[in-house]
């Protein structure tokens, strides 16, 4: 096929699609929501203007977004819709940090409110890592009970999902990516520069919009996954055009893009000055429910901060009087001494007894003055140390709010199945036998650590040997499992048989087509089945060699399927025990 592509056939205006442009191109609203997909371009190609035409069409039709705005140039779409600008800027509808993530998460899930997450304000990059991992980690738990359609777009991809090397962040996100969708969690990553992002996750990808790309490092990308030809015409693509490549159409369509409605808050300031619009703002009690875990937030700050002054004043004051007890021992050593001295002198004068008279009167008042000093001293200890107590109490209650979130979560999920379970049955659930169930599941909350403790140490045994081949990787048990799970999934156990012997007759990745070979059929719907039944399980990897799909054997996350069975083991044997 040759690079200058024809443009899509125009299609019908319809809920089910986000339309790009006045040529009829498009993009299923459903697989932009709950897939993964990638806006790669230069600075200036028009792939920020690309991303604000996909969620302007979806605020169109009702469905909430959250943006994770690294420049804060998203700003602008609050000139038509309301959106909740949150970050650490003036220009945020309210300053927000990792202690409101689940709240954020909450109202964008379950209130329908599109949120721009502007992290280009914060000084410290550590809390807005933090904040972006947080809201990402309570998105995804959510969505398991939601299941609903949404989408988490993420500015400067590069930056979070690197080419090498994944922290908390990256993590997070690669975890939305890869099983995101099964729960309705989509993720779309914007980068200007392909090259440094990790190429795992841009391969595996159901759509791509390929904007203007010049350096050589960015164009071996595009080399890789769409062709020589494409790494050569990506160069002169113009504004806003591109090569949209997507899982459910077998062509590259060369494609521009429409500019977007709304204002456009990163464009490249000129010397005439610009009007800016009037932006909508949602409403105040919203703001306020964010507001309130602020003030609650900063309360106890404040008083720790008390607590944390008021202890050192008195260890200043321990300290003081620690010094002064030293000068009284001092003196009191001082008028031994002097005693001593006169009682070896051979003068029997009046004025010798009167001085002794007057030392043991000295001595005495310094000996109750030092008694003074240390009953004063052990009381302020014994001060400090309850003072210590209610600060380290104030430090855990906050420390321990996450945990108690899970905990309760837990507890929840396990008393709905419950009263699911009976209405299954016909039964009539009672809140008696509910919260009798809540509260053995607290009970067995030990169980579950000592289980965890278990997990921990089988899987630091499980990976003290390194996997290299297909073979010790087909022979793990958890392997094993995953395989016989996988064949109630597909089409047919032969399939997902034929798939593994396949990579294993080739001992490489495979197309699609040499797999229907070893199976002796025509068609690739039924290896499509196998594949996708296999890689939800993270047994074989998916990739495109130009245009070309390729399975091979996951051998390097070996670790991630024998912990994802050693869960599912413990999450049995905690049901078995309820």
């Amino acid at each position: 096929m040759s690079h200058k592509a024809e443009p899509r056939s125009q299609s019908t205006s319809s809920k089910d699609t986000i339309e790009i442009n006045d040529a009829g191109d498009s993009l299923p609203v459903v697989e932009v929501l709950t897939g993964r997909g990638v806006v790669l371009g230069k600075s200036g190609s028009g792939k920020s203007n690309t991303a604000s035409v996909v969620v302007e069409e979806l605020l169109d039709d009702g469905y909430p977004v959250l943006i994770v705005d690294v420049d804060g140039e998203y700003f602008g779409l609050k000139e038509e819709y309301e959106l909740l600008h949150l970050g650490a800027d003036e220009e945020c509808d309210l300053a927000v940090g990792p202690e409101h993530a689940e709240k954020i998460a909450e109202l964008t899930l379950e209130q329908n409110i599109p949120v721009i997450l502007d992290v280009s304000g914060y000084l410290d990059k550590e809390e807005q890592r933090e904040l972006i991992k947080e809201v990402g980690r309570h998105l995804f738990a959510k969505e398991k009970k939601l299941k609903k359609p949404f989408l988490m777009l993420v500015e400067e991809v590069h930056e979070y999902i690197p080419e090498s090397g994944l922290d908390d962040v990256g993590r997070m996100l690669i975890k939305i990516a890869k099983r995101g969708r099964k729960h309705g969690l989509g993720l779309c990553g914007i980068s200007q520069r392909p090259a440094d992002v990790k190429k795992d996750f841009i391969t595996q990808c159901d759509w791509h919009i390929w904007h203007r790309l010049t350096w050589d490092n960015d164009t071996k990308v595009v080399r890789r996954v769409l062709g020589s030809e494409y790494a050569d015409a990506v160069q002169d693509l113009d504004d806003g055009e591109a090569f949209l490549h997507t899982d459910w159409d077998d062509q590259i369509h060369r494609v521009q893009f429409r500019r977007k409605h709304t204002f456009d808050a990163g464009a490249t300031p000129r010397l005439e000055e610009i009007e800016r619009p009037d932006l909508k703002s949602v409403s105040e009690d919203i703001v306020s429910e964010l507001e309130t875990i602020s003030e609650r937030q900063k309360a106890e700050a404040n008083e720790i901060k008390r607590l944390r002054s008021q202890l050192e004043e008195r260890e200043e004051k321990i300290d003081d009087l620690e010094e002064e007890l030293e000068k009284a021992r001092d003196v009191s050593e001082l008028a031994e001494r002097f005693t001593d001295a006169l009682a070896q002198s051979d003068s029997s004068s009046t004025s010798t007894k009167n001085i002794e008279e007057t030392v043991e009167e000295i001595r005495k008042e310094k000996n109750e003055e030092i008694r003074s000093l240390r009953q004063e001293n052990q009381q302020l200890r014994e001060e400090n140390k309850e003072l210590r107590s209610r600060v380290e109490e104030l430090e855990e209650a906050a420390n321990q709010a996450e945990r108690l979130e899970s905990l309760n979560e837990n507890i929840d999920e396990v008393a709905e199945a419950y009263t699911r379970m009976g209405e299954a049955l016909g039964l009539d659930p009672q809140q008696e036998e509910v919260d009798r169930l809540r509260q053995r599941v607290e009970s067995l909350q030990e169980t579950v650590g000592e289980l965890r403790e278990k997990e921990d140490t089988d899987s630091k045994l499980d990976t003290e040997t390194e996997i290299t081949t297909y073979r010790e990787f087909l022979e793990d048990e958890a392997v094993q499992d995953a395989i016989n799970a996988a064949k109630t999934d597909a089409s047919s156990p032969r399939y997902v048989e034929g798939v593994i012997t396949a990579i294993m007759a080739e001992n490489q990745p495979v197309t699609y087509d040499e797999i229907a070979d070893e199976l002796g059929i025509n068609s690739t719907g039924h290896v499509a089945s196998a594949v996708n039944a296999l890689y939800e399980r993270d047994i074989v990897t998916k990739s495109k060699d130009g245009r070309v799909n390729k399975v091979d054997l996951n051998i390097n996350e070996l670790e991630e399927i024998r912990a994802t069975a050693q869960r599912r083991a413990t999450s049995q044997e905690l049901m078995s025990s309820i």
